[in-house]
């Protein structure tokens, strides 16, 4: 990805002191600039009976992905015949998560990764979709939570490659083939957080048999600590080898990078599911059903070309959101 212009820095700061400025706002029954999203039409979503009656709060994370899973939530409600309050854009895992949790807002999109080792805080999360689905919905039931069926989409941890260098590096594929390049060449590129994250760096190493800060391992000054824009930038450039990556990141795509296969499967799943105040759903069982049937289409190949078209080429997350919702069907355009 080029570096961000000064426009779009100025545009993502502009979002985030309106996604700041909605959490006030809520309480005084105004919504914030933020909450546009293009009008729609019907499409193959079920109106709801009754729900016209009823007020749906949508929240969601700051960050690209979350961005246009908050527009994607907001135009799933509306088509299902809510009227929806837009408190997406909320800077922060916990604060989003909060809204949820004490009930100031009612539906969001979110990584059953996440829920499990932040929220719920769990030491270990597990590989397994299925079963990292199915603890973080068991045991949030208990919070007034109720999870969805949970999307292909698994925006979990990776490492990544400049793919011009596979062949320099022995035709690499797998992290378990690190350990037999020469020491010289694990190089890595990673953000602080994970640096220092229980599913991150050093323990990573150390399922594939190799010792951070070891002279025969990773020494220290192999490894590079950065802000999450610059390992993308870097790994592309040759600053490391490899690189800390989330695998529905569109800038793998645009820069050449290739993702290593995480053959020994120590990352977590961060499957993507709709999350729901337990007594909306149940209210309106219908709403979970539609959010299924969107969240179905909702899978890796699909978000590196969604979040490319909104950090690489600065299209708005709401238009991103809206133009996908059309070309599936759910929605369509007035």
């Amino acid at each position: 990805m080029k570096i961000p212009s000064i426009q779009n820095h100025r545009r993502r700061a502009a979002a985030g002191i309106l996604a700041i400025a909605a959490v006030g706002l809520a309480g005084c029954g105004l919504q914030p600039a933020a909450a546009y999203v293009p009008e729609a039409g019907p499409g193959s979503l079920q109106v709801i009976d009754g729900a016209e009656s009823t007020k749906v709060t949508v929240t969601s994370k700051q960050f690209t992905e979350q961005q246009i899973m908050g527009k994607i939530a907001v135009l799933t409600a509306k088509a299902s015949g809510f009227e929806v309050g837009d408190l997406s854009n909320v800077p922060g895992s916990q604060p989003a998560r909060e809204l949820i949790a004490t009930g100031r807002a009612d539906v969001m999109f979110d990584y059953t990764g996440t829920a499990w080792l932040t929220y719920l805080k769990h030491e270990t999360g597990y590989p397994d979709q299925k079963k990292q689905w199915q603890v973080v919905h068991d045991q949030d039931l208990d919070n007034g939570i109720t999870w969805g069926a949970p999307a292909p989409l698994d925006n979990t941890y990776a490492f990544a490659i400049k793919a011009s260098s596979q062949d320099k590096l022995k035709g690499i594929t797998k992290l378990s083939q690190i350990a037999d390049l020469p020491v010289k060449d694990r190089t890595f590129c990673v953000e602080s957080e994970f640096n220092s994250r229980q599913d991150g760096f050093t323990p990573m190493l150390a399922k594939y048999g190799l010792k951070q800060g070891a002279a025969d391992g990773v020494p220290t000054s192999n490894v590079s600590v950065l802000d999450t824009g610059a390992v993308y930038e870097a790994t592309a450039q040759g600053a490391c080898n490899f690189g800390e990556v989330f695998t529905t990141d569109g800038r793998i795509k645009s820069l050449n990078l290739t993702v290593l296969e995480d053959d020994k499967k120590f990352f977590p799943s961060y499957n993507v599911a709709p999350l729901f105040r337990t007594e909306l759903v149940q209210k309106y069982p219908q709403l979970e059903a539609n959010f299924a049937e969107v969240a179905k289409k909702m899978n890796n190949e699909t978000f590196i070309e969604l979040n490319r078209k909104v950090d690489v080429d600065g299209e708005e997350p709401a238009d991103v959101a809206f133009d996908w919702m059309v070309k599936q069907g759910f929605i369509s355009a007035k």
